[in-house]
């Protein structure tokens, strides 16, 4: 025995460490109530997040747009920031940057969300800017004519890249013409050239009041009258009082086909594969999710396993559900997509083995081991998906736009625990049938429609990119 081996036997190490005793934990239940002016509000305190968490969600939705000028939400979310009737949008943002917040604003179906950030110290700063944004925007025609041109600038190179081009074409494809969703959330070219001033004022004025709009603050409370708060910055803004906007139902049309944009020359081709499917309404959303995740959802997949680890035609495939929106009655649709990117020469191979797992997972199903690991994975990971005020916030909010109770997300954790192997199997086999998926590819037409054509997974037809 060398001299190494006998001094190693000889040590005296500490002894192992050892798991301690796991702490029970629940998504974060907020408290609930609303200021005199209608703004419905959601607090949650959390204990050492000195950084707080705004969200405000306002019920103007991109179907509100007026016809011809699609993308004006999106201008008016990022014309809130640009100058109100106290402030210009330079000093506007030098008082953020002195309150050391961040604020953002976007467009989207349900309708607008303004995020802030700010620390505990500078809250009732930061949330009385915000409150004059609200009530008060400028909407200067030389800030909207800067949003107009940068929107514009953006345009081109959204279409250039193939993920944000094959979502477009998916959603023209799924949804007729006729309804909002078919287009682009942002808007086209054509749409935005015509947004003006008066028509970014018009559509605030139509749609921004406190009586239709939550805001969500997330953070360590302590010592903070939050009441007093609010009542000097948001409860200070005023507006009329509204009906909900009737929420017209979705449509889609899941016929199995293949659109392909062409690409001449491309070395990849991007894959997006969906559907519209069932919402978090649904009962069956929590094993969606679950059956969904042991699809796509991670490096241990089936899809990874098959086409990274085993063919290597991808770096990774993701299945994934998209809550696109819902009303008050609990009617709302979700996106059901796989996506990712395959080298040219390899596109149809992969599609063909893409649609073996799937076959396969509806003769065999899943097994116990997958969800076992999706459990783990999805229930496991939520402490720490969650430490932040912002994605307490962001998900809370989430819940608000889509008509979910307060409770929603911790009850979803709950659920997903107690969904078994046959009813996760069940759930993604519904959401993914072989013959009911629309298929759109980004790239060379002239490589890889033949080799598609001959996987007879639908009709196979040819746009320009």
């Amino acid at each position: 025995m060398s001299d190494a081996a006998v001094s190693l036997t000889s040590m005296e190490f500490h002894p192992q460490p050892r798991p301690g005793t796991a702490r029970p934990w629940a998504f974060p239940a907020p408290d609930r109530g609303t200021l005199d002016n209608g703004l419905t509000v959601l607090r949650c305190h959390r204990p050492g997040q000195q950084v707080v968490a705004v969200e405000i969600f306002l019920a103007a939705p991109l179907e509100a747009e007026p016809e011809g000028l699609d993308g004006v939400a999106t201008i008016m979310a990022r014309a809130l920031s640009e100058g109100t009737d106290k402030h210009s949008a330079e000093e506007f943002a030098a008082e953020l940057e002195r309150c050391g917040a961040t604020l953002d604003a976007h467009a989207d179906h349900p309708g607008l969300r303004v995020s802030l950030e700010v620390p505990v110290s500078r809250l009732s700063k930061a949330l009385g800017l915000v409150a004059e944004a609200l009530r008060a925007p400028a909407f200067a025609d030389s800030e909207v004519e800067r949003l107009v041109r940068n929107r514009l600038d953006e345009i081109p190179h959204e279409i250039a890249n193939p993920a944000r081009r094959a979502a477009m074409q998916l959603s023209k494809e799924l949804f007729p013409a006729t309804s909002r969703m078919s287009r682009p959330r942002q808007g086209t070219e054509a749409t935005v050239a015509g947004i003006d001033a008066a028509a970014v004022r018009a559509f605030y004025e139509a749609h921004v009041r406190p009586a239709t709009a939550t805001a969500v603050v997330v953070g360590d409370l302590t010592g903070v009258d939050l009441d007093a708060v609010l009542a000097d910055t948001l409860g200070a803004w005023t507006g009329d009082t509204a009906e909900p906007r009737p929420v017209p139902p979705v449509t889609a049309d899941d016929t199995g086909r293949v659109v392909i944009v062409d690409r001449p020359g491309a070395v990849q081709t991007q894959l997006l594969i969906g559907r519209i499917g069932a919402d978090r309404h649904d009962r069956v959303w929590p094993a969606q999710v679950l059956g969904t995740y042991c699809l796509g959802g991670t490096l241990t997949s089936r899809l990874d396993k098959v086409l990274r680890e085993e063919k290597g035609y991808t770096y990774g495939v993701r299945a994934f559900g998209q809550v696109l929106r819902s009303d008050p009655e609990g009617n709302g649709a979700a996106m059901l997509a796989i996506s990712g990117s395959v080298d040219t020469a390899n596109t149809g191979p992969a599609l063909d083995d893409l649609w073996k797992v799937l076959r396969t997972l509806a003769a065999e199903g899943l097994t116990d081991a997958e969800r076992e690991t999706a459990v783990q994975n999805l229930v496991g990971v939520a402490p720490l998906k969650y430490e932040t005020a912002a994605s307490v916030a962001g998900t809370l909010a989430d819940q608000v736009e889509q008509h979910l109770p307060d409770d929603f997300q911790a009850q979803l954790y709950a659920r997903l625990a107690e969904t078994g192997t046959v009813e996760a199997t069940a759930a993604v086999v519904s959401a993914f049938p072989t013959d009911r998926l629309v298929t759109v590819l980004v790239g060379d037409a002239a490589r890889i429609k033949e080799p598609v054509e001959a996987l007879g997974i639908g009709e196979v037809t040819v746009v320009t990119g």
